[in-house]
Order: C-alpha cells, then sequence, then structure tokens
C-alpha cells in the first residue's frame, strides 16, 4: 500500500484534535527561566578561576581504599577486584 504523504491529514480518531497553526499563541515577551540562569553567570572554558574556592572538602587517601590502576577512581578495597600482587583495580572494570 503506498501513502501520498502530500495530501492534508485527516483525524481518523473522530477527536476533537485542534492542529497547532489553529491555536491562538501568544508570546508573551518574557524570557524563560532557563535562559534567564545561562545569561546570568556563563561559565567560559579556560576562564580565570584562581580566586573560586572549593565547594565540596577534600580529603586523602584513606588506608582502607585503592586507586584503580585503569579508571583511576578511589574505591574501597571491597570493590578491588584484582589479587595482591597484581596492579589494583576495581569491579566496574574487571
Amino acid at each position: 500500500m503506498t501513502t501520498d504523504y502530500d495530501v492534508r491529514r485527516t483525524n481518523e480518531l473522530g477527536g476533537s484534535g485542534t492542529a497547532l497553526d489553529e491555536l491562538a499563541l501568544k508570546p508573551t515577551g518574557l524570557p524563560d527561566a532557563d535562559e534567564a540562569e545561562v545569561t546570568e553567570s556563563p561559565d567560559l572554558p579556560g576562564a580565570d578561576l584562581s580566586d573560586e574556592e572549593l565547594a565540596v572538602p577534600v580529603v586523602p587517601k584513606q588506608a582502607d581504599e585503592f586507586t584503580c590502576t585503569r579508571c583511576f577512581l578511589v574505591h574501597h578495597d571491597h570493590r578491588r577486584a584484582s589479587s595482591s600482587g597484581e596492579a589494583p583495580y576495581c569491579y566496574d572494570c574487571a
């Protein structure tokens, strides 16, 4: 069966659907909230952030943690998939 895509479509379900062209949409003139947030503080690549402070405290690696040699993330020892003689890697990288 061939379909002619240029023919105007009809509502075969019998509902009272309204085409988007028939709706009376008026622009409000107000920008979206997302656009306002973007224009307030654009973070540009290579921007000087030397005066910024960290919002998250940095904790050094603990004695019961290891750094995976494949993904370079710090994991707890129970996530270690390698044996003690091999280079440490986690279960996600195994």
